[in-house]
């Protein structure tokens, strides 16, 4: 297994891009902590009569370039080294992707399955209570794992209630009616696509008729699934937390999403077998996307993967020793900086329409988020051909140059 926590990873790669780079060491140094931490605790009287006390957490990482942004994860295994790691990817991303902001993540440790909607609603409402919010040009939170537009709702809801304010742009993710942008939910999906196939063009690799794995059948997994499926790529594999499904043959990925709305869960469905989530990462395909949580890929199981072209959809799937046993067999990794950047770069239009209150519509949005993602990839690419590196580190390289002229413009440095 890896030896390393999420957070040292993030920091492998900030260091070592930052030597390959020559980065001034005073700005790695800034960048090897987080600027500020929330760290609470939120009590809670349950439906079912019993009471649980629930650690809860905000990371300011970086905002040498603007405010800090995004996410909210509630799952039971949260730990704050998740939600540092997360910070500091963001903070890369949004560089990457060109968006002014910084880079912040949330978090509660909870189990969103044990718990009612009542629960829920009230635990996401203490959540913002507890990060004194001060708005959309200070610290913008969003949704990730275990939330969502109905978790985004009540929290603008609870921000406009506590300020007595109508405003938007302080909560990203949000369902259009309440100011949300069009495509939000399907953003990261969409990106990760038009990644994949930008990576597997400069590689010579065909996308129709070519064979895909997908680990997490979520948002981000099943969109990505479902857009591969109608340009011709075979979708040999998908996996959820509950297990995984293989038919060489190729699923048929709209039948697989009724079987998931009714059944919860990708196993069991008609013409498949059963594969484990370890397993599914070693099917020989031409495109591996892990796109559910971090860790996956590590020394333990890189020499075994056998796609042509690694794609990460999950925030942190490979971890540092394990891309140096990818390296070595020369399996391309396109990095979750990049790839997954698609969620972070629609919630910037969607403070962008918020601020100005006018809203695009869905071809205007997926329209920019291409441009957008697109520019993000070919900048590391190239960064990357520069130093003689790969494309992770060429994308790091080219946001910690981003940050560094902003901190010495600033005299933090």
């Amino acid at each position: 297994m890896q030896t390393d926590s999420v957070f040292q990873v993030a920091l492998n790669t900030l260091n070592h891009a930052g030597k390959v780079g020559g980065i001034d060491e005073r700005v790695l140094a800034v960048l090897q902590a987080p600027k500020r931490i929330l760290n609470f605790r939120i009590p809670l009287k349950l439906d079912n009569g019993g009471f649980a006390v629930f650690p809860a957490y905000r990371v300011h990482y970086c905002d040498a370039l603007g405010p800090f942004r995004d996410g909210t994860r509630i799952r039971p295994n949260l730990t704050l080294d998740e939600i540092k790691a997360l910070g500091i990817f963001m903070t890369i991303k949004h560089c990457a992707a060109d968006i002014p902001a910084g880079g912040a993540k949330g978090g509660i440790q909870a189990d969103p399955s044990k718990l009612t909607q009542n629960d829920m609603e009230r635990l996401v409402r203490a959540f913002v209570r507890n990060l004194y919010p001060r708005g959309p040009w200070a610290d913008v939170p969003g949704a990730d794992i275990g939330t969502g537009e109905q978790a985004m709702a009540w929290m603008l809801d609870e921000y406009e209630q506590i300020t007595g304010v109508h405003c938007p742009p302080a909560i990203n993710d949000k369902p259009p009616i309440l100011g949300g942008s069009l495509g939000g939910e399907a953003a990261t999906g969409r990106g990760v696509f038009t990644v994949l196939k930008a990576a597997a063009e400069d590689r010579n690799i065909k996308v129709p008729g070519g064979a895909a794995v997908v680990q997490g059948f979520g948002q981000v997994g099943s969109v990505l699934a479902e857009l591969l499926d109608a340009e011709g790529c075979k979708i040999v594999a998908v996996s959820d937390v509950y297990g995984g499904i293989v038919d060489k043959n190729g699923i048929d990925i709209q039948k697989l999403k009724a079987h998931v709305a009714n059944t919860g869960k990708v196993e069991g469905f008609s013409g498949t077998e059963p594969v484990s989530n370890e397993d599914l990462l070693e099917i020989d395909c031409d495109f591996l996307v892990p796109a559910a949580v971090q860790s996956v890929i590590h020394k333990g199981n890189a020499d075994a993967v056998k796609a042509k072209l690694v794609v990460e959809a999950a925030n942190g799937p490979v971890t540092t020793e394990a891309d140096a046993v990818l390296a070595k067999k020369g399996i391309p990794v396109i990095p979750d900086v990049v790839a997954n950047s698609g969620g972070a770069t629609v919630c910037h239009f969607e403070r962008t329409q918020g601020l100005s209150d006018q809203y695009w519509d869905l071809e205007t949005v997926n329209a920019r988020l291409e441009t957008r993602i697109l520019k993000a990839y070919r900048d590391a690419a190239d960064t990357a051909t520069q130093y003689d590196a790969d494309v992770r580190t060429g994308a790091w390289i080219h946001a910690l140059e981003k940050l560094e002229k902003a901190m010495k413009l600033r005299g933090w440095v």
